[in-house]
């Protein structure tokens, strides 16, 4: 066979080519293509066999590229690939800050509308927009009072048990900044109004939030097991705003609540996962009720403190300190005299008898002895809301004298 014939990339057998005379030109193509092949490639990776024609004389040139098998086809490919990758890497790291910046596209005015931004619960514009992993975005102050109410989705009724659970509301970040960037001026009117709404609820004196339930005194302590819908969404405002207090108060047949109560002051909230609460508080000022309101389902009212008058006469103010010692040390007999059942409990709920204080006129409410004694003396609430609302001290401590003395002629069965 002719030299020339020979192809010099990439061969093929055409058919009806005898046998004999194609094995012949494969060891004439085996050793063109040895000094022609790259490290690597095998004799039959370079070569495919098509057949052989009986009406042509040696082979045809179909290719200036060797053929490559699979195997290396895929090698190549991978090589190729990864070289395209480790391209692609250096230049988006040197032209990141481009990329950043074209992703940030200028909207058309008027291209967005407000009302495309609204909660479907408050009809107003999105605030602190939360997404519940159903999808659905409402407030965060929206969708907490839904779950105050039931644990599901208020459009699809989609549980929401874990995610109330967790209670971990973030705020869907781009949503915020696309209201904040493209709606600023109905942004700018909708925080206005957020803000007007939690200063009404700041105020310590107006529409002062009341847990209506129980007696509450100065310096004791006050644990609340919260599960009703309403009072959660009173404990949420009380820390949300920051003021951390809301008023207490024994409920009256006929006005709702009772003319006297007591200030709580929040020293902790522990959520379960059904969304109740239980409330560490402590009792703070004494007030009185000037007037009564309602607020989204739980009771408000217009407050005026309360404080004990102060003693100038020197004489008058031994007199009360004698009446405030002798009072304490019968307190004291008849809390160790009391069943060590009884002991135990009141030890449990309210800690231990509050010390001897050096200066009773030193808080407007006198002595915490005083509250501690009326907090843990069996009597009827009434007497005890009549004993809150006094402002003398000297009457307080009369009464309290008045019931340990009643107790303590009682037989300890």
């Amino acid at each position: 066979m002719n030299s020339q014939e020979v192809p010099s990339n990439k061969c093929r057998y055409n058919r009806g080519y005898d046998s004999t005379h194609c094995s012949s030109s494969s060891v004439v193509i085996q050793k063109r293509w040895e000094s022609l092949e790259r490290p690597g490639l095998s004799r039959t990776q370079s070569l495919r066999t098509h057949g052989c024609n009986s009406g042509e004389e040696g082979l045809k040139r179909v290719s200036s590229a060797p053929q490559l098998g699979d195997q290396d086809k895929g090698s190549l490919l991978k090589r190729k690939l990864s070289v395209s990758d480790l391209e692609s890497c250096f230049v988006d790291s040197s032209k990141l800050h481009i990329s950043k910046a074209k992703t940030c596209r200028s909207v058309p005015e008027g291209m967005l509308d407000s009302s495309d931004f609204e909660c479907s619960l408050c009809m107003r514009l999105f605030y602190e927009p939360v997404t519940t992993p159903c999808g659905h975005t409402f407030c965060k102050n929206c969708l907490e009072r839904c779950l105050d109410h039931t644990p599901h989705c208020p459009l699809c009724k989609e549980s929401l048990k874990e995610y109330l659970a967790c209670r971990k509301y973030m705020v869907t970040t781009v949503l915020e900044v696309l209201i904040k960037q493209h709606l600023s001026h109905d942004y700018a009117e909708r925080t206005k109004t957020h803000l007007e709404e939690t200063r009404e609820l700041s105020d310590l004196t107006k529409n002062v939030p009341i847990f209506v339930c129980t007696m509450a005194y100065p310096t004791v302590p006050c644990p609340l097991h919260v599960f009703e819908p309403r009072y959660r969404l009173m404990i949420r405002r009380c820390m949300d705003t920051g003021t951390r207090q809301f008023g207490m108060c024994i409920s009256d047949s006929q006005k709702g609540f009772a003319d006297y109560g007591c200030m709580l002051i929040i020293r902790s909230v522990h959520f379960l996962p059904d969304g109740r609460s239980v409330v560490d508080t402590i009792g703070g000022k004494r007030f009185q009720v000037l007037s009564r309101g309602m607020k989204d389902g739980y009771s408000t009212a217009d407050i005026e403190y309360l404080q004990d008058s102060r003693v100038e006469d020197t004489n008058e103010l031994e007199k009360l300190q004698e009446l405030h010692d002798a009072v304490y040390e019968q307190a004291q007999v008849w809390f160790q005299n009391l069943k060590i059942r009884f002991h135990n409990q009141i030890l449990q709920h309210f800690g231990p008898m509050p010390e001897r204080e050096a200066d009773i006129q030193a808080t407007p409410n006198g002595p915490a002895c005083c509250w501690w004694l009326l907090a843990v003396l069996p009597i009827d609430p009434r007497y005890q809301l009549s004993v809150l609302s006094m402002t003398s001290l000297k009457d307080r401590l009369v009464k309290i004298q008045h019931i340990l003395t009643y107790l303590q002629s009682i037989p300890n069965n």
